[in-house]
Formats: structure tokens, C-alpha cells, sequence
């Protein structure tokens, strides 16, 4: 495992302690008391000392409460010493934030009847009716390190990482390379070489093409056994255009982009718009060090295929706007995007029954359910839906509480800073101010 897959994992157990000391600090507050306030101190704190201390170029969060309309706090450039302040439309590489959109796409079609959540992906692409999994876990592609898989892959392990299929960044040795050989990368990440080699390679040059050459690999877990970060929600891209008869980005265009007026969200920034995407950097050794850079993006070139586990690109208002329909539970704006049902369940534990004792999703010794390309908070941080983007971005709500909240920021690896980590706990305190304020008055 490299350095980066550890790192991955050393980060989902840091969040899990700040999303339950986020819950906590919420739980003693009746529903009732909520208010919008504009008043986030903490917060501001937070976005500042990021910057103040050059950690980032600019950072952006944007808060909710409910339907309110959101606030939003900024601090820093686009780009180290450059002259453009960030804002609510500056434009961020979210990568894994898109997870939980095409998750919720993916509902949308459950919810039309095109899909079905335990139905077998065979069905649907018949590549994946024989598949074959690791015995060794990032062992040899050979026949005696190969069996047959005891169950098929549905659309629900898809959905919850729990499919058996792996990830670039997370698989090593034979299996890591043979993605490479077939274009097996989900994402764009930069033009310079190392940075392309270091996340996988090249992308083949479609979606089905994509699809195809997944199915030809072994899975490394048996189906519904284990919760493991994989290429699952890429692959939902491919199922949501072979039911809904749509590209799969014209799909989210027509039925969640445009109805949420979500008009910074692309899997391309478009040439003129340039002028608001933010910088990427590396840190190494401390140093953020410029891997993307705006006028010379890899985001400014038509993507291999719309990568639905993290291609997108957007702004703290769009994602907000996300947010604040599935607070809305599937309504934004007075208008309905998605059911209530669909959201209900997109945003509810939908972990198999087959997993392994030890099979789940936990973090911080403490066990949480997984959704619909999303964590789904249990105990004191039940109600809590959403997921966290490799460049140190962050987008949860709170369907309890109504709570929404946004951060982007843009630096490479996610793990370097503890923003993520944080970002859920200094909102909460703000939150349960505001509360206790509003009890007072």
C-alpha cells in the first residue's frame, strides 16, 4: 500500500472522531430552537488560519440552517500572491464530493422504477455476470490466486463500496498496473507526468470502454463482504446511461444541475471561465507546490469520460444547493428535484447484510452506515449524510437538523492539513452558540 493509500486511510478514521464530536455538541438542542444566523466565528477563525499561515491559496465555507438562504466565509486567492479573492462562484476540483451526486442519481433512477437497489449489475451490463476475485488480496492476476465470486454485484454494493472492485489509489502491485495498462483511472488530476503516473495513468477514452475493461479485472473482495474505497460510483455512471437512455452527464445536467441551478458544476471548466477556478497544489514537506494551475488545467480539456466518483467541478453556492435540496428532503426553492422517499433512502444506511463482522465502514473505533456514495451518521451523529473531496474538500448535511455545510479549499494530499477533520467541529460549535442563543432570547 503507498504512502497516499495509508494516508486515505489514517483520514477517514480522523474524520469519523470529528463528525461524532460534531453530533454531540447538536444533540442537546431541541429542532425547534434552530435559527438562521450569520454569525460563525469559529468558522471564520478556521478559514483564516488556513490562510494566514499560507497553509492554502483561499479557502471558502458555505453554511446552512434548513431552506435559509446560505452564508458564506472566505479568505485568500485563487492562487498563491495572486490578486483574485475567492467567493461563493470561485470554481474547486471536488473529486470524491461527486460521489454522493451520482449516488443520488442513482436513486432517481431506483426511484423511476429503472433500477432496482438490490437488482444484479449483470442485468443490467452482462460483462459482470462471472466475475473473479482475489484470493491474496493485491495478489497475483493468475489463475491460483483467482476464485469465483459467491454472489453478484448489485447496485446497492455499488452504491456503498462494497462491490469488491478496487481503486488506483488505494491497490497495489499486478492488479494497480493492470489498471493503468487498460486506462482504468478515474479522475484527472494534472498535465505534469509524475502527478499523472503517481494517480494511475491515462483514462481510456469512454465510458463503456471504461465499464468493459472493469469487468475484466478481478474483484479484490467477495461481493457484499467488505466496505472498501473503490471504482463502484464510476461505474454507476455507466448503469444510470444504459437505464435512463441519457449521456450520463446530460442525466445529472437535466435532472439535478439545472432544476438546482447548479450553473458552476462541469466535468470541463469552460476556457472563459478560467478566470475563477482556483489553483491545485502538492504539499511536499510542508510546501504547497502548484500542480494545476487555472489558465493551463487539465479541467479546461474534455474529460477521457464524466467520472461520477470525481470529476466534477463546482462552487460552494452549487454544492450548497445540493445540500440544501436534500435537507429540503428532495424539494428546493417551493419546486420537487427528487422524492422524499428517494432521498430518505439515499440518505440511510444501505450496507448489505453480508458483510463481514468486520466488514463495515468504521472510523475512529466507532462504526458508521454508508449510503448512497455517502457516510450516514449513527448515534450522536445520526442524521448526518455527505462526503469529503481528495483536494481538502467537504459537503455534509444534517437532515435532523437541517445543518449544511460546505468547505472548499484546493491542495493535494487531503491528509496534509487537518481541515477535514476540523471543519465538522468548528461548525458545530457555532451551531450550538447560535442555539443557545436563540434559547436565550
Amino acid at each position: 500500500m503507498t504512502d497516499f493509500a495509508i494516508s486515505l486511510s489514517r483520514r477517514e478514521a480522523l474524520r469519523g472522531s470529528a463528525v461524532l464530536g460534531a453530533g454531540a455538541l447538536l444533540a442537546a438542542s431541541p429542532l425547534a430552537a434552530l435559527a438562521r444566523a450569520s454569525d460563525w466565528p469559529s468558522v471564520q477563525r478556521f478559514v483564516s488560519g488556513f490562510v494566514d499561515q499560507r497553509k492554502v491559496a483561499g479557502m471558502v465555507a458555505g453554511l446552512g440552517w434548513q431552506q435559509d438562504a446560505p452564508d458564506f466565509i472566505a479568505a485568500g486567492s485563487r492562487t498563491f500572491g495572486g490578486p483574485d479573492a475567492v467567493g461563493p462562484d470561485t470554481l474547486w476540483r471536488i473529486y470524491s464530493m461527486t460521489k454522493p451526486i451520482t449516488g443520488m442519481a442513482t436513486m432517481m433512477c431506483i426511484d423511476d422504477g429503472l433500477l432496482a437497489l438490490d437488482q444484479p449489475l449483470h442485468e443490467i451490463l452482462p460483462a459482470y455476470r462471472t466475475m473473479r476475485v482475489q484470493k491474496v488480496y493485491d495478489g497475483p492476476i493468475t489463475a491460483d490466486n483467482l476464485e469465483p465470486a459467491v454472489r453478484p454485484i448489485t447496485i446497492r454494493h455499488l452504491l456503498t463500496h462494497t462491490s469488491g472492485l478496487g481503486y488506483p489509489i488505494i491497490q497495489q502491485g499486478p492488479i494497480k498496473a493492470a489498471y493503468g495498462r487498460r486506462g482504468l483511472v478515474p479522475a484527472a488530476v494534472s498535465r505534469m507526468e509524475l502527478a499523472q503516473e503517481f494517480f494511475g495513468g491515462a483514462a481510456t477514452g469512454s465510458l463503456e470502454d471504461f465499464a468493459d475493461g472493469l469487468a475484466e479485472m478481478p474483484l479484490v473482495y467477495q461481493p457484499g463482504t467488505r466496505w472498501s474505497y473503490s471504482m463502484g460510483l464510476d461505474l454507476l455512471g455507466r448503469v444510470i446511461e444504459m437505464v435512463s437512455g441519457q449521456a450520463f452527464d446530460a442525466f445529472l445536467q437535466t435532472r439535478l444541475f439545472d432544476p438546482l441551478g447548479m450553473d458552476n458544476t462541469t466535468f470541463r471548466v469552460a476556457r472563459g471561465d478560467a478566470g475563477r477556478l482556483a489553483a491545485n497544489y502538492f504539499v511536499m514537506g510542508g510546501l504547497p507546490i502548484p500542480i494545476d494551475l487555472p489558465n493551463s488545467s487539465v479541467f479546461l480539456d474534455r474529460p477521457a469520460f464524466p467520472f461520477g466518483g470525481a470529476g466534477l467541478v463546482s462552487s460552494a453556492r452549487d454544492y450548497d444547493r445540493f445540500l440544501q435540496m436534500l435537507a429540503g428532503l428532495g424539494e428546493f426553492d417551493g419546486r420537487r428535484v427528487m422524492s422524499e422517499a428517494a432521498v430518505r433512502l439515499g440518505t440511510s444506511d444501505l450496507m448489505p447484510d453480508t458483510l463481514a463482522a468486520n466488514g463495515g465502514f468504521s472510523s475512529g473505533g466507532r462504526a458508521f452506515g454508508y449510503g448512497a456514495g455517502g457516510l450516514v451518521g449513527t448515534g450522536e451523529a445520526a442524521g448526518l449524510f455527505g462526503w469529503f473531496g481528495a483536494a481538502g474538500t467537504a459537503g455534509l448535511v444534517n437532515l435532523d437538523w437541517g445543518l449544511r455545510q460546505t468547505l472548499m479549499t484546493q491542495y493535494m494530499p487531503a491528509e496534509s492539513y487537518d481541515v477535514q477533520q476540523r471543519f465538522p467541529v468548528v461548525v458545530a460549535e457555532d451551531a450550538a452558540a447560535q442555539m443557545a442563543a436563540r434559547r436565550a432570547a
